[in-house]
């Protein structure tokens, strides 16, 4: 299946945890280090307005941390259902990436941050399983650049024959479960 559309498969997953975020649950702790509710809200917040112009090919500076999470990830889910949006090169911040590349970076904080959010309002969330598995590709192919760079934590083992989003979570430094 072509990727923009498992990233739209992806959106709605994500969403139906985002609406469930009250005021009250912005203090609550996320499996994110350091992180609760409230500033991976403001991460997303932040990064969601260069993907979005990514999908665009356009440079955007990182927004300021305030807005709507739920607006966001609506703009980033639209701006990546174009298949346009995953070829060639794009442009995120200011350095130029494969849009490709960037796409999974998208998928990435639908995935993985929709987990994060779900693990702090201890609701239950499910991929389909091919978005997992192209969770997976992206994680493993950026795995060593993103733990570099902070964004994913050191590989937790995950038994070969766990369920593939115990896989991705692993992959990605998260503790399944």
């Amino acid at each position: 299946m072509k990727k923009h559309l498992l990233l739209a498969q992806a959106a709605p997953v994500t969403l139906a945890v985002v609406d469930l975020v009250k005021p009250g649950d912005l203090d609550r702790a996320t499996p994110c280090a350091e992180w609760d509710v409230r500033a991976l809200c403001a991460h997303l917040l932040e990064w969601g307005p260069p993907l979005e112009g990514a999908a665009r090919k356009e440079s955007v500076p990182p927004g300021d941390g305030s807005g709507d999470v739920r607006g966001q990830f609506e703009r980033l889910a639209a701006g990546w259902s174009a298949p346009a949006a995953w070829e060639g090169m794009t442009v995120m911040a200011t350095m130029e990436l494969p849009a490709d590349m960037v796409g999974g970076m998208v998928l990435a904080e639908f995935v993985l941050h929709g987990w994060d959010l779900a693990r702090a309002l201890d609701v239950p969330i499910a991929f389909p399983d091919d978005v997992l598995l192209l969770m997976y590709d992206e994680v493993a192919r950026t795995a060593d650049q993103g733990r570099a760079m902070g964004v994913y934590g050191p590989e937790v083992a995950v038994p070969a024959d766990a369920p593939l989003f115990d896989r991705v979570l692993g992959l990605s430094g998260r503790t399944p479960g």
